[in-house]
């Protein structure tokens, strides 16, 4: 029985930008599903992104578009092996155009869970929220 695998799609004001963010956080992009209108952003084996422009993204549905730069559309929660990864994604994503959102009150939740999380909004607006989950045992 074949893999599940995910595919988030994402529209983009600029796919070059895109593909460079996303290739600067160490994620890969996959050539053979990558044209002038899309990317495919390999994250691991069964995890990819679909960056779109934002005129092929429309013609997947006929509902309007969302402003991701202005307004919240989605949060993509990335789960990771460890807090150092959280970190260095972060500090990646930072470091290549993106922009951290901090909220002192969700840190202080999730640490009362054993959780250590961080949230980067990419260039176009996408969020993203790596998390480490220390599971009791």
């Amino acid at each position: 029985m074949a893999s599940k695998m995910i595919f988030i799609n994402l529209p983009v004001a600029d796919l070059e930008r895109a593909k460079r963010f996303y290739e600067s956080i160490g994620w890969k992009v996959n050539q053979d599903f990558t044209d002038c209108n899309a990317a495919c952003i390999v994250i691991d084996d069964n995890i990819c992104l679909m960056l779109l422009t934002r005129d092929f993204f429309t013609t997947f549905s006929e509902r309007p578009l969302g402003d991701s730069a202005g307004t919240v559309n989605g949060l993509y929660a990335l789960s990771l092996a460890s807090a150092h990864e959280v970190d260095a994604l972060t500090e990646a994503a930072i470091a290549a155009g993106g922009t951290e959102e901090v909220n002192a009150d969700k840190r202080a939740q999730e640490a009362q869970v054993g959780m250590h999380g961080r949230t980067f909004i990419d260039p176009d607006g996408h969020q993203w929220e790596p998390f480490h989950m220390a599971y009791p045992g």
